[in-house]
């Protein structure tokens, strides 16, 4: 298939007529240098891409740029040996949409280091309702399976339980084998919860203690939202339960006591998915696909658009009224 002249793109600015984004036309030329050119299928949207597009977030280190940071699609050309044209793969995190041109456009050319192949026993749109949230998820147990979490230790608490990363963790950890309890301040969206895996729907209120140790009521947990929630968690997990921060959308500080470490034996980690290791990343993708693979992908995406629809689900998110994942169709 051949490259056309020009093709339309979501970019972003910031100069001397200020922070804008929208639809452009562009040309391969234009774009961010790589070994791989692919023709995308899909991208999604995250809370980071609602930061970047509408300005609210610091994440661009240079511009202008195309905005995304997932991406999925089918090779066109290849300088590295290891794709050939036609091949699935795709890209999330990884410097996309931060210091080089995303996945909101029709074609995009990527870092051949950064190309993962399409699993077996996923679709390019169900990889893109993953995406950088399911990605997450799923490094988040990963990193607390490392470090010996097991079901007997007792449910895992997730909190932002209707958001992208909540969503599909939900999903992951429930198929993976564990009893997991969403922590929402969504009194309205029970359902759709336990329509994903929860077991228990919690509000907001079972993290409103300030003690420094609770009783244990989770074996771990996942926390998407920061401040004192985080702290609560860390005080209500079990003996040589992991807690996984992955978020902030409350709070980026961190007010607790280290009784919870030294007393339990509880453990923190951290979870940063844009610049995991291609090794450890090949390793969540085949685990999305496989034991992994949440069987309602299609119940956790609620929208799928195209680019001209992207301001009004950015605007959606930030404030608040997001659920589940939207993919991107290009």
């Amino acid at each position: 298939m051949s490259i056309p002249e020009h093709f339309q793109a979501f970019r972003i600015h910031n100069d001397e007529a200020g922070y804008r984004s929208g639809i452009e036309s562009l040309a391969l030329a234009q774009l961010t240098e790589g070994e791989v050119i692919i023709k995308t299928a899909y991208s999604s949207v995250n809370y980071k891409d609602a930061l970047a597009g509408t300005g609210q977030g610091k994440i661009l280190r240079r511009f202008p740029l195309v905005g995304g940071i997932d991406v999925a699609g089918h090779v066109l050309q290849s300088r590295d040996a290891r794709f050939r044209e036609g091949d699935a793969v795709l890209v999330t995190g990884c410097g996309l949409s931060e210091t080089r041109d995303g996945g909101y456009a029709e074609y995009a050319r990527l870092e051949s280091r950064w190309v993962i192949p399409l699993p077996d026993g996923l679709s390019l749109r169900e990889a893109m309702i993953l995406g950088t949230a399911g990605f997450t998820a799923a490094l988040a147990l990963l990193r607390m399976e490392e470090n010996r979490q097991h079901p007997a230790l007792g449910p895992l608490a997730v909190t932002g339980a209707t958001g992208g990363v909540g969503s599909l963790a939900l999903a992951i950890f429930s198929k993976a084998g564990y009893q997991v309890h969403a922590i929402s301040g969504k009194a309205d969206q029970h359902d759709y919860l336990k329509s994903l895996g929860a077991s228990e729907v919690l509000g907001r209120e079972v993290l409103d203690t300030r003690a420094p140790m609770s009783s244990a009521r989770f074996g771990g947990a996942l926390d998407n939202v920061g401040g004192t929630m985080l702290a609560s968690l860390l005080a209500q997990t079990a003996p040589y339960g992991n807690v996984a921060s992955a978020g902030l959308a409350a709070s980026a500080e961190l007010s607790a006591t280290v009784m919870p470490f030294i007393i339990r034996g509880v453990s923190l980690l951290g979870v940063a998915s844009a610049g995991t290791a291609r090794d450890i990343r090949e390793k969540v993708w085949e685990k999305l696909a496989g034991d992994w693979k949440p069987e309602n992908l299609e119940t956790i995406c609620s929208a799928e658009i195209t680019l001209d629809a992207l301001p009004q689900v950015f605007a959606r998110m930030l404030a608040g009224n997001s659920l589940g994942r939207t993919v991107v169709k290009l």
